[in-house]
């Protein structure tokens, strides 16, 4: 089996960190920090962060620093719209190509997003949230779409987080994937795009919601008010 370069595993790391939360939009990422995390010089470290500047997940500031991307709100809609317009053509070809295993793996994701939301778990749901929407990609049988749908879901990925921290945003959220997995199962191409496109559409309408949750999440605990 072939080694992993090295940068492509820190990468592949600082990506998931930012999309798990662990960095969060706007927070200043310390490279020499970043070389103790995960044991390597600073030639790794540095082509990882290019490479996440490349795909929007980070910026690099020049005398500043590198920073984790943070999307004005005016940004994070305009990113919602394309992406409600990739998940609602995801859907409707996957209405019409889903084989039986993948429709089957959606199902148990679902499944999986009614266990956590009725549990009230938040951090679990968006897990099987993020399962979800990449079945509902990888079984369009469009590579280029599967591939771009994946690129801005990771873009978007820390506020699609965040958002299912607004009151009753989860059982929203999850009554609009049982529509969605149910037009897909059927068959229902047109029915299946709707929902989807929907689905995305909503979140940003939430977005002032979404803001002041952001906000209360990162001020400092001696500045609430």
């Amino acid at each position: 089996m072939a080694r992993i370069p090295e940068s492509r595993r820190v990468r592949d790391a600082l990506e998931n960190a930012v999309v798990d939360g662990r960095y969060r939009p706007g927070e200043r990422l310390d490279p020499a920090q970043l070389e103790r995390e995960f044991g390597c010089s600073r030639t790794p470290v540095r082509e990882a962060l290019q490479a996440l500047e490349r795909s929007g997940l980070v910026q690099i500031r020049a005398k500043q620093g590198t920073y984790v991307t943070e999307l004005s709100v005016s940004e994070l809609a305009e990113r919602f719209e394309v992406m409600a317009e990739l998940e609602g053509m995801a859907a409707r070809l996957s209405a019409r190509r889903i084989e039986q295993e993948p429709l089957d793996e959606l199902q148990r994701a679902l499944k999986e997003c009614e266990k956590h939301a009725l549990a009230g778990d938040a951090d679990r749901y968006y897990y099987a949230n993020a399962c979800f929407h990449g079945i509902v990609y990888d079984s369009c049988g469009n590579e280029y779409l599967r591939q771009q749908a994946h690129a801005l879901k990771r873009v978007l990925q820390p506020y699609r987080r965040l958002q299912l921290r607004v009151p009753d945003r989860m059982r929203r959220s999850l009554t609009e994937h049982r529509d969605i997995a149910a037009a897909i199962a059927r068959g229902d191409a047109e029915t299946a795009e709707n929902a989807a496109r929907e689905h995305v559409l909503v979140q940003v309408k939430e977005f002032s919601q979404l803001v002041r949750t952001w906000r209360h999440l990162t001020q400092p605990a001696g500045n609430a008010g």
